[in-house]
């Protein structure tokens, strides 16, 4: 299953009773929101609190923030302004929670393969941790109170992240996108509303939130993704037939293997067909390492792991050598 479900999330939104959202949260109000959030997962029994470190966002270099965004461990508005925001993370960071984001509370899940099901169990206990501590505004009608309309009631978005090159390549995804809509599911670009696919990697995630149980959508959104892992299965056996398909995978390999010079964008397009190659048997390349660079490529995370600010050529010439690295 991991050969198509690359990693799932699951991300829960609350809010504090007593406090305005943070859009309308005073800078006091924003530090006390802070320390009781911070202070629910220290102060509690559970063996998760003592995984967690806090980090104030003011006091983050941008290349690091940037890094989490992409890492999807913090959304791209949580670090527009990292004024009165904080994150608790996991060391391992499967586990993050945003803090003063658009709501008070955005903790997240993230397991490998396709596994909703541990990933919201794990969600689930890290929620009654912090429900233990502090009062969630929550409505009997209406559920969980958050600041957007379209997180009312459980406030939980599940997602898996696909890698669907062969579905890409048959152009698929806008009739399949059209579907899903009507299902209560969208498809975007890995990192979400707004972002633009590439190398084949696509995050399919539920829209409903309102009137329905987080098991039934986390059934709805199993479903869904096994039927499209299936189509995405058979398009590959198509795909890999082709002289020209398995052309392209070796020479996206020979590229990757000896480049001295390599863009994010033509990383990533080339690993999504080494990936393809490796899966079909094609190629002996480790698809879990392969995984890996598809994050450790991207600009942020290759300065901050080389510990300095990189200029776009030197970012290339790195991503160059890490990849070789890996790949040899």
């Amino acid at each position: 299953m991991s050969n198509v479900v690359i990693t799932t999330r699951v991300r829960l939104a609350r809010n504090l009773k007593n406090y305005p959202f943070p859009c309308k949260l005073s800078a006091q109000g924003r530090e006390e929101v802070i320390e009781k959030v911070r202070d629910a997962v220290k102060n509690s029994n559970s063996v998760l609190a003592d995984d967690f470190s806090f980090i104030k966002m003011s006091e983050v270099d941008p290349r690091r923030s940037v890094s989490l965004v992409e890492k999807r461990l913090v959304s791209p508005e949580f670090i527009s302004d990292n004024t009165g925001r904080a994150l608790l993370l996991s060391s391992d960071e499967s586990l993050s929670i945003m803090i003063n984001e658009e709501d008070h509370i955005r903790l997240q899940v993230i397991t490998k393969g396709l596994s909703l099901e541990q990933a919201y169990d794990t969600a689930d206990k890290l929620d009654t941790l912090l429900d233990e501590n502090l009062d969630f505004a929550f409505d009997e009608k209406l559920g969980y109170l958050t600041q957007c309309p379209t997180n009312l009631g459980t406030g939980m978005r599940a997602s898996v992240m696909l890698h669907l090159p062969a579905l890409e390549k048959s152009r698929a995804i806008s009739r399949i996108a059209g579907n899903l809509s009507k299902l209560g599911l969208t498809i975007r670009g890995a990192h979400g509303e707004g972002t633009e696919p590439k190398g084949a990697l696509y995050q399919l995630s539920n829209q409903v939130t309102l009137g329905i149980s987080e098991q039934a959508a986390i059934e709805n959104l199993k479903n869904i993704t096994l039927q499209l892992v299936a189509q995405e299965e058979q398009a590959r056996e198509r795909l890999c037939q082709s002289v020209d398909v398995q052309d392209t995978i070796a020479r996206s390999m020979g590229i990757l293997k000896y480049a001295k010079l390599i863009s994010h964008d033509e990383a990533l397009k080339l690993l999504s067909n080494v990936r393809l190659g490796a899966i079909a048997g094609l190629l002996d390349a480790d698809v879990e390492a392969i995984d890996r660079l598809m994050t450790d490529v991207e600009p942020a995370t290759l300065s901050v792991n080389a510990g300095k600010n990189l200029t776009p050529q030197e970012r290339d010439t790195e991503r160059a050598k890490l990849i070789q690295r890996v790949l040899h």
